[in-house]
């Protein structure tokens, strides 16, 4: 299985869970395993996904 892990700067953007939702849905559609981080880079370097 292909994994894809989203991560964020952390800040609200205008747009941001749109974005997030397309490329999530988007993955699924091809057969991706997608992971969110919580709190962006400090999730991704503390394995909290």
């Amino acid at each position: 299985m292909k994994t894809l892990g989203v991560v964020t700067s952390g800040g609200d953007a205008p747009g941001m869970n749109a974005a997030i939702r397309a490329v999530v849905r988007t993955a699924y559609a091809k057969g991706f395993e997608v992971l969110g981080f919580e709190r962006g880079w400090e999730g991704l370097i503390k394995n909290r996904f």
